[in-house]
This record gives structure tokens, C-alpha cells and sequence, in this order.
């Protein structure tokens, strides 16, 4: 009997966060605007159903309509940038938006800051090359 091949994983292709109906103007605001994430156009299949895309490096994130939405407040998304000075400039655009960033527990390797989409989507904001967390001010 020949072994069957095992699956081979090439990475994430993209995650979901569910987001209320109507979300989309603050998704392009949120996404597009404040984390300068390119939007992608939706397969005509799936635009009826609300909702928008965005390129973020090689993957995707795509805020789906949820009619009964509740926002994943434990579960999130990591968003690897490039350095910490990346990650410092991000931080830097959320704060001057108004979108509150908390500081997580020290990772060796990497700094790290946590904030929510605006629906209350916890979103973490990574970058190697520190072992500390970087201040933030909230």
C-alpha cells in the first residue's frame, strides 16, 4: 500500500474578524485609513454580503457581517511589523486617532501592544528585535 502524502501548509491566507451590519465605513476608516492597509475588491459572489478585505503583507484580513455580532475579546490576529521602529509608528497612528493601546506581558524577542478594531476586536501589534514592550500611553 503506498503512504498517502502528508498535507503541506504554506501559512495563513487570511483571518476573519466579524464585524456588525453597516460596519463597513469605519472598516475602511479603521483598516485602510489609520493602518494603511490596501483594500481588496471582493469576489462579486461575496460583496452581497457586506463587508470588506484588506491586504495586510502576504495575507489577507477580512471584516465579515455577523447579524448577531458579538465582538472576540480573548481570540485576535497578531500584525507582524517589520522592526520596532514599524511597530512604534503604528502605535503612534492608533493613539493619534483615539483608539486607546494597552501594553501585554514582556515576550522575549519581540515588542507588543494590544488594541480593538472598532467593534471591540482585540488586535495584537508584534515586531522582533526587542525584548521589551514598547511605552505606550494609556
Amino acid at each position: 500500500m503506498t503512504p498517502k502524502p502528508s498535507p503541506v501548509f504554506l501559512g495563513i491566507d487570511h483571518v476573519q474578524l466579524a464585524a456588525p451590519p453597516g460596519c463597513e465605513p469605519a472598516a475602511r476608516r479603521f483598516f485602510g485609513e489609520i493602518l494603511g492597509l490596501s483594500e481588496l475588491t471582493k469576489p462579486a459572489a461575496l460583496a452581497v454580503r457586506g463587508g470588506v478585505w484588506f491586504a495586510c503583507g502576504a495575507q489577507q484580513i477580512h471584516v465579515g457581517v455577523e447579524k448577531d455580532f458579538r465582538a472576540a475579546q480573548k481570540a485576535h490576529p497578531a500584525l507582524r511589523l517589520a522592526d520596532p521602529a514599524s511597530l512604534a509608528a503604528i502605535e503612534e497612528r492608533l493613539v493619534a486617532a483615539g483608539v486607546p493601546v494597552r501594553s501585554g506581558e514582556g515576550v522575549e524577542g519581540r515588542a507588543r501592544f494590544f488594541a480593538d478594531d472598532p467593534w471591540g476586536n482585540r488586535l495584537e501589534f508584534v515586531a522582533a528585535g526587542a525584548d521589551a514592550n514598547l511605552p505606550t500611553r494609556t
